[in-house]
Order: C-alpha cells, then structure tokens, then sequence
C-alpha cells in the first residue's frame, strides 16, 4: 500500500471532527519484516536528505508532535530520526512551563529553541499546549500572570492565540523555515491498553503516574479542544497531518513518509562548485600529495 501523505493532510480553512479521522487505518506493511525494511529505507532516505538540507544551507525543518498520552511520540522520533546526524537535529520536549518562562509570551520559550537554517528541529509538544491543555483547564491562566481582560475573555483568548501561532508560522515560513505538524491520533481504548502494558511491564513502570489516568476524564474536551486548534492552525505552508496511531508501526511510517516529502517539495542540490573552488581543491589536493 502506498502512503500518499495527503491522505492525513488537514485542508486549509477546514472544521476537523476527529471522528471522522480514524485511528487505525489497513497496514502499510504486510509483515513485520517488511515494517522494518520500509522503516530503514525510509530512515536511509531521511539520511541523505538531512546531509542534503545541511549543505544547502537554506532552509531549516520543524517539526512537531501532538498526542494524548501513550500514543507513541517518543517512539516516532525515536525511530523514525534513528539515521539522522545528531549534529543536525535537536530534540526539545516542552512540559509545565518555569517561572521565568511564565514571566513570558506564551511563544517565547518555545521560539528560543527553533531550529537554524541546515538543521532540523523537533518539538516534542510545543505552543500548542497553550490552546489545548490550557483550554481544557483554564485555571492554568491564572498562573499566567495575564491582564485580566485577557485571561476572562471567553474564546476570544483562544482565537487570538490561534492567529498569534498562525502568523508565527507565516513569517518563519517566509524566511526558510518549513513546518510540518504532527497530530497522532489515537483512541480512547487503546490509549487504556497501553496504560495497562505500563503497568504490567516492568521496564514500562516508570513512564506512568496517576495524572495519566486522571486526565483521561477530560478526553471529550481534550478531542474538543484539538478539533478546533487543527481546523483553526493548518495552513497551507504549515499543514496539520492527522496521524492514526493505534498501529505504531503504521504510524511510524505514514510520520516518516510525510517528512521525506516534505524535503522533497524543496527541490535541494549540492551546491555547484565554481573554478574559484576546484582550484582551492587541487591545491589541496598537491600540498596533501607532497
């Protein structure tokens, strides 16, 4: 089966019911071996395209991962960047905010971190939680530090927050950054699995506390609060892709293929070199002779 990246692509200006976005989709892969020959000739591709984006030197790739609990963001990245220099790629993961960061904008902590031209930066949740997990508990706000005509002024907070992100991303499109967005999309259900696999499995044990199970009580207002922060954020130049994630391995690849396009589209070559250059390299090439 071929994985055509627009499939999970959101349309700009488009409403999202996440429930007409499945969670599992038919396999791309037809066996487990062929899961891990698709991954490494992906991670393969992922390789030269990254060595590719360095040496051009002109754009920068952000990508950006957003999920409920255990739908499997730290194994996509894990997985799916396993071939890329470490040199090239950065990796942040934004949780509650510090006190200095709250004496900010809620992009500021998050805009320190973007990535360089020639590199590729990976936000592990992001600015996003401020329209998500912030609207689902408001009270977070509070400790915000906000004038109060802000902070109480219904959804007109959460509707200027969506244009602050969305002109954030216009601007860093139009100066060489493209952002590719990520939504793994799991369900309710198998969300509960794997909670459970943490409790069974020993080596999982650490990655689970009671505040996971506590936040599953707010699914239909975290689903709510995705609804429209995907229908309201992907742009053309900034898209969202909606990602079934019930199946990692499928996931996995459906992620990996969407960057690999996504490098595509931006039409890099080797730079050229002039007869300025190869003569600096034939002298080079005399004096290591010598």
């Amino acid at each position: 089966m071929k994985i055509r990246s627009k499939d999970f692509r959101v349309k700009e200006g488009k409403k999202v019911d996440l429930d007409d976005w499945p969670t599992r989709i038919k396999p791309v892969y037809k066996s487990k071996k062929d899961y891990r020959d698709l991954l490494a000739k992906h991670v393969s591709a992922l390789s030269d395209q990254q060595q590719l984006l360095h040496a051009c030197n002109k754009h920068a790739i952000l990508l950006i991962f957003q999920a409920m609990d255990a739908a499997g963001k730290d194994g996509a990245i894990k997985h799916v960047m396993s071939g890329v220099n470490p040199q090239g790629c950065q990796v942040f993961s934004f949780k509650h905010p510090s006190a200095a960061e709250l004496e900010h904008d809620f992009l500021w902590r998050t805009t320190r971190d973007l990535p360089e031209r020639g590199r590729i930066g990976i936000f592990n949740r992001s600015y996003y939680e401020e329209v998500v997990i912030v609207r689902v508990h408001p009270d977070i706000l509070l400790s915000e530090g906000l004038p109060k005509k802000t902070a109480f002024n219904g959804d007109k907070i959460w509707r200027e927050r969506y244009r602050s992100i969305v002109d954030l991303e216009r601007h860093l499109h139009a100066n060489g950054t493209r952002i590719v967005k990520f939504f793994l999309h799991l369900s309710k259900k198998m969300q509960r699995k794997r909670f459970l696999a943490r409790i069974d499995e020993p080596e999982k044990n650490w990655k689970f506390t009671l505040a996971d199970v506590h936040e599953r009580q707010f699914w239909k207002s975290y689903m709510k609060a995705y609804e429209e922060c995907l229908g309201a954020t992907s742009a053309r130049n900034s898209p969202w892709y909606i990602v079934p994630a019930d199946d990692k391995k499928n996931a996995r690849l459906i992620v990996s293929q969407v960057i690999l396009d996504t490098l595509a589209d931006l039409d890099m070559n080797y730079p050229k070199m002039g007869p300025e250059r190869r003569r600096e390299l034939e002298e080079i090439r005399k004096r290591l002779a010598n």
